[in-house]
């Protein structure tokens, strides 16, 4: 939908309207890549200037992108429909590096090519292998949050279990609110499948709650949550807020889905003894399990193989901080907030040095500290009738992500722009 209009009611010219349609196009490719509105924002900003526009005008929400131009004595007012959201790290970085190294005065048709490819590009990862690294990221977890080695291994197996399910699901282009639920159900039960059957070959004592989640957690949508946080704070209040409507939607499918198998099952979600280690080796096996983890996010979202090994060691020091303040007594919210800061000054270095867009080294690490067990729990002790644990969780899980999305933003207080 487009209109036009000029101090001397003169038709806008063809190059016009095709520089504002691509324009819209870019924005609209960088919103459904996951990038948030603010980043977008500045980018369309620079887009506009090389497409000959002086000034520009952009208002974004998650499924709708507007955007007012005025250029050589005409303006244009026109609106695009973005489609469904998704995470696209690679299609952020590249979309960004066509922004900055386009020539002034390029023509749009040229433009609409390069954006063609970028749209058109495979995934850099198989279906297979994004399986099984989301699989190990999901026994990281596990061990992350104390679970002995035969839940450890289950949640593993349940992880890659419920990407292939999603994988397989998307690829039909259902419902996303229905497949996050049902890869829910079929991680947990895989958990519990391949907990039951270790337990009776005699390899360990029982169903370990926090396996259970942990064997879902890669379904926390943390991208649209911190992405919706920042721009909050940025003042893109309707892009934010629908983002975050869209986020905690996600969350509380995934919730439904553990829901129900918690209810078929029985399982007991009270916290259980943590697995004891030796403190150097628990410390070695930590790193090891954040940079899984944190390597494997990365890779569900599309990074390039540089940026995979890059997310994987901010997410050893990050996590790694945090858990350490964490035994050292501090709480988890300031924890958290450390930990997103280190994770906030790293990625604006590298942006700046290498040329790696912020966001691609920024969620990945910081995912991997979002508290899903407390988001995930929250729902179920509400379905349980148990009030005062389910308000305990939602302020910690609520609490946790304020801080990291708050140490993000922080690290903006001590950069220049």
């Amino acid at each position: 939908m487009t209109s036009s209009s000029d101090g001397d009611n003169k038709p806008v010219s063809p190059a016009s309207s095709d520089a504002a349609d691509v324009l819209l196009r870019f924005g609209a490719l960088m919103l459904r890549a996951g990038n948030t509105a603010t980043r977008t924002r500045e980018w369309m900003e620079v887009l506009a200037r090389k497409l000959g526009f002086d000034a520009v005008a952009v208002s974004l929400a998650l499924d709708s992108i507007a955007a007012s131009v005025r250029g050589a004595g005409a303006g244009i007012t026109a609106m695009r429909e973005i489609g469904a959201p998704g995470i696209n790290v690679w299609r952020i970085g590249e979309l960004e590096r066509l922004a900055r190294t386009a020539e002034p005065g390029l023509a749009p048709s040229k433009i609409a090519a390069r954006l063609d490819e970028i749209e058109s590009a495979p995934p850099l990862y198989s279906h297979a292998l994004l399986a099984v690294a989301i699989g190990a990221a999901s026994g990281g977890f596990a061990f992350l949050n104390g679970t002995p080695p035969l839940e450890m291994t289950a949640a593993a197996i349940g992880g890659g279990i419920g990407q292939s399910v999603r994988s397989w699901l998307a690829r039909r282009h259902l419902n996303q609110f229905g497949v996050a639920a049902l890869c829910a159900i079929a991680a947990s039960a895989t958990y519990l499948l391949a907990v039951t059957i270790g337990r009776h070959l005699g390899l360990g004592p029982g169903r370990h709650p926090v396996g259970l989640i942990s064997s879902a957690l890669f379904l926390v949508p943390g991208f649209p949550l911190l992405a919706g946080l920042l721009d909050l704070l940025h003042h893109q209040t309707v892009a934010a807020v629908s983002r975050l409507a869209y986020g905690t939607m996600l969350l509380l499918a995934v919730a439904f889905g553990l829901s129900i198998v918690v209810a078929v099952s029985g399982v007991d979600l009270s916290r259980q003894p943590s697995l004891e280690l030796a403190y150097p080796l628990k410390l070695l096996l930590r790193a090891v399990a954040s940079f899984v983890a944190g390597g494997a996010f990365a890779m569900l979202f599309n990074s390039p193989v540089r940026t995979v090994w890059a997310a994987g060691l901010v997410a050893v020091v990050a996590n790694d901080l945090r858990l350490g303040l964490l035994d050292a007594g501090m709480m988890l919210a300031p924890a958290a907030f450390f930990g997103a800061l280190v994770v906030g000054l790293v990625t604006v270095m590298a942006d700046r040095r290498f040329d790696v867009p912020r966001i691609a080294m920024a969620v990945p690490p910081i995912v991997i500290m979002v508290p899903g067990l407390y988001a995930y729990a929250t729902i179920v002790f509400f379905n349980q009738g148990r009030m005062l644990d389910a308000v305990q969780a939602a302020a910690s899980c609520g609490f946790v992500i304020g801080a990291l999305a708050m140490g993000l933003a922080a690290v903006r207080f001590f950069t220049p722009r």
